[in-house]
């Protein structure tokens, strides 16, 4: 989201807090006072998302494999807990977002991203697009292909955008 709204040099800590605690590294505690920075972000700006996306029309087309970042039991359609239908976009494979990440809550390094990938039929140098419900989980996705040096597209409609249009097809099941 940063990125998308123009800044720069945007990073993620890999595993989080836990893994900073871990490495030893030191916390501050109590309130704190940022700089004043000169970063002005509009709703236009993250519109306009300098990220690759995929429309919804892009994400049924079948022309870019499409990962669904929701459980198993979602994208099956065995269950919805946000949306009104149930199942996935057609063609989609699942990945569940927590996939890609180690126990420790890094992200898994790229040869075992690789066979996750190749596991599910994705070309090791294709395009890839993901999704999830709204556009959340899936951005997991994309920040591990990333790490890995793959750009993937995310569709940020996802799930509640697609299922919301009556004419679109949905799939059950596992594929």
């Amino acid at each position: 989201m940063l990125s998308a709204a123009g800044i720069d040099n945007v990073r993620i800590l890999d595993g989080g807090l836990a893994a900073w605690r871990s490495a030893e590294e030191p916390l501050e505690t109590g309130p704190v006072a940022p700089p004043p920075g000169n970063v002005l972000v509009r709703h236009d700006d993250l519109a306009a998302a300098r990220r690759p996306t995929l429309t919804a029309q892009q994400s049924g087309s079948g022309a870019v494999p499409l990962l669904d970042a929701r459980s198993p039991e979602r994208f099956r359609g065995d269950v919805e807990p946000v949306d009104p239908v149930a199942g996935h976009i057609p063609g989609a494979t699942n990945l569940p977002s927590a996939a890609v990440l180690a126990c420790d809550g890094t992200f898994l390094d790229k040869d075992a991203l690789t066979r996750l990938l190749s596991a599910r039929g994705i070309d090791r140098d294709g395009p890839v697009g993901a999704y999830c419900g709204s556009g959340i989980t899936a951005a997991v996705i994309v920040a591990a292909l990333a790490a890995m040096g793959r750009e993937a597209a995310l569709y940020p409609g996802s799930w509640s955008e697609w299922s919301a249009d009556p004419t679109r097809p949905i799939a059950r099941g596992v594929g």
